[in-house]
């Protein structure tokens, strides 16, 4: 029996597209089955516990900065001092923050541009096979442990680096940024070298994956149109990898910030601003807990505690920052390709 539709039966209204968020809500609420009830709650309790620990770090890092805080007789962010234990105590971070910084923007000046180039290379330009070979030696980079980077930067690395450091004060020292006085080159310059290899892997493989994602036929229509490699790379790789890029820098940044072991062994500490980038000499914050929070006092511990609340939150600044230029950079996004 054949089965027609009535003509005079009106035709069901159209069910009108719901935006994601609502679709995602519904779906919360229409988790009814065991296991998506109970993948739903691990993952609200994991979000959920990450706040809460980031909360407890932040609560414990101000109470005891506080203290520290409340007994010192100087200024905290501006004296080039630190002696927590005196009579009176004080200490200030300006040293720490100075080279924690300066170290930290030479290490990004030096490995974005290099990691980029790398990525790009194995990505766009490189054969397979080497291609898959380079990859394979940065990811080896990215396992080599801290200490071992210590190591290498204080027997090999320092050494080496009279030769560029001569040439810079030749050339570069009537600039006084570059100007060297012949000291030993364990220096916020040679530090920053040394952070630029150890962040390079992360930049490097970051990036290597997000230029992969570039959709081919972006590339395919800028040749058919004519384009060079590079201006298919300048057109449409690099303005879809812009924020990966950009997150990739800020992962590299947030070591770079916060490593320890490897600078506390290449820089020879001093509470003293150089002008000049070469002078033996400086601080980080990662450095200085490190060299002093075994033979401190309770009120040194305190003090050590403050600097690395003022650490926490430049980490926590940095990351905010990134993402809000990531998210002002939403259409480059590999998500919304």
């Amino acid at each position: 029996m054949d089965i027609t539709t009535d003509p005079q039966k009106p035709a069901p209204a159209p069910v009108p597209h719901q935006p994601p968020e609502k679709d995602a809500k519904r779906a919360a609420r229409g988790a009814t089955r065991p296991g998506d009830r109970i993948f739903l709650g691990l993952s609200r309790g994991s979000g959920i516990f990450v706040l809460v620990i980031m909360a407890a770090i932040a609560a414990f890092l101000t109470y005891r900065a506080s203290i520290a805080i409340s007994k010192n007789e100087a200024n905290f962010f501006t004296t080039l001092e630190w002696n927590p234990t005196g009579t009176p105590p004080e200490f200030g971070i300006a040293v720490l923050a100075f080279g924690t910084v300066v170290s930290s923007v030479i290490a990004m000046a030096v490995a974005v541009p290099i990691a980029v180039g790398i990525a790009l290379f194995i990505t766009h330009y490189a054969p397979r096979k080497l291609g898959g070979l380079i990859g394979y030696v940065i990811d080896l980079l990215a396992a080599v442990p801290s200490i071992v980077y210590g190591l290498w930067g204080a027997l090999v690395l320092v050494p080496h680096m009279e030769g560029l450091f001569g040439w810079l004060d030749e050339y570069l020292g009537w600039t006084g940024v570059f100007e060297w006085n012949q000291g030993a080159p364990r220096s916020l310059f040679t530090v920053g070298i040394l952070l630029a290899i150890m962040i390079l892997p992360i930049i490097t493989n970051v990036s290597r994956e997000v230029f992969r994602q570039v959709p081919r036929m972006h590339e395919e229509a800028a040749l058919a149109l004519g384009a060079t490699r590079w201006e298919v790379i300048r057109m449409s790789v690099l303005p879809f990898g812009r924020s990966g890029v950009i997150s990739a820098s800020m992962l590299g940044l947030g070591r770079a910030l916060g490593e320890t072991m490897a600078v506390a062994m290449v820089l020879s500490s001093s509470f003293e601003i150089n002008l000049s980038l070469l002078d033996t000499g400086g601080g980080t914050f990662a450095q200085n807990i490190a060299s002093k929070f075994n033979e401190a006092t309770v009120m040194g511990r305190d003090a050590l505690i403050a600097s690395g609340l003022v650490l926490f939150v430049i980490t926590l600044l940095v990351n905010g920052a990134a993402r809000m230029i990531i998210g002002r950079r939403k259409e480059y996004s590999g998500a919304n390709a």
